[in-house]
């Protein structure tokens, strides 16, 4: 059962073998990916020149399952924007959020800002 959600900016660390790579490793085993920071990935991915296959590839090696963003993450992630607005959080950030509120899972990301937050959940930082 997993026990972490990987932010887009985790996910690359560990592609890209960034700084923290090493704690996205750790975790990778029991982590699953909200199907936005997954199109984020992808995204960045493709703007450095990666084809979109190799880009689907690369994460799906990984073998994080990526969960769908329902109506109920939709739901949390909207409601999530006062309190992460003036910090400047994405949808993409809000759904990571989101998808760590639904499953109660402490959310793994390389963004400072977040530490900030106070939203009901842990949030592990990579460096």
């Amino acid at each position: 059962m997993s026990k972490y959600v990987l932010d887009a900016s985790a996910v690359l660390a560990l592609l890209n073998e960034e700084t923290g790579q090493d704690k996205v490793e750790a975790v990778i085993a029991d982590s699953v990916m909200s199907a936005v920071n997954y199109c984020e990935v992808m995204g960045k991915l493709i703007d450095a020149g990666v084809t979109e296959e190799d880009a689907r590839e690369s994460i799906d090696l990984l073998n994080v399952e990526i969960i769908s963003f329902d109506t109920e993450q939709a739901g949390k992630a909207a409601a999530l924007r006062p309190t992460t607005k003036k910090l400047g959080l994405s949808l993409g950030d809000r759904s990571c959020l989101a998808l760590g509120l639904a499953r109660r899972h402490t959310v793994v990301t390389a963004e400072r800002e977040w530490t900030k937050l106070r939203v009901g959940i842990k949030i592990e930082m990579i460096r």
